[in-house]
């Protein structure tokens, strides 16, 4: 599953819309939708954030959280560590191939990490 596509069932769900109406509301099919709530398609472009936006008369800070997620949702990562140190190529090749098997715990003590270092 990918951030956008949690946001977007739990969104989905809120305002009480089967998935198949959400579709066709947005003028998808319903396994085009099914599969991006549950991660097994790419991130989404700008164009379709925004239909989702109008649709759900998400606008401002909301829409702008929503695009956020949508830019994090990528399910395929691909981590260029060119010029970085040999410990930073070891941890992302690493995580690669540990990130299946880590307890939720370990993957939120990283993430806040991660954020720590963003502002």
């Amino acid at each position: 599953m990918t951030p956008f596509g949690e946001k977007m069932r739990d969104l989905r769900a809120a305002r009480g819309l089967a998935l198949k109406d959400m579709a066709a509301g947005l003028g998808v099919s319903p396994a085009y939708l099914s599969a991006l709530e549950h991660g097994q398609r790419g991130r989404p472009n700008r164009r379709f954030v925004h239909r989702v936006c109008q649709y759900l008369g998400i606008i401002w800070d909301e829409a702008e959280a929503l695009q956020r997620l949508a830019d994090l949702s990528h399910p395929r990562v691909v981590v260029d560590t060119t010029g970085l140190s040999a410990d930073a190529t070891e941890f992302a090749n690493r995580l690669a191939e540990k990130i299946k098997d880590l307890p939720g715990e370990s993957i939120q003590r990283m993430m806040a990490e991660v954020k720590r270092g963003e502002t």
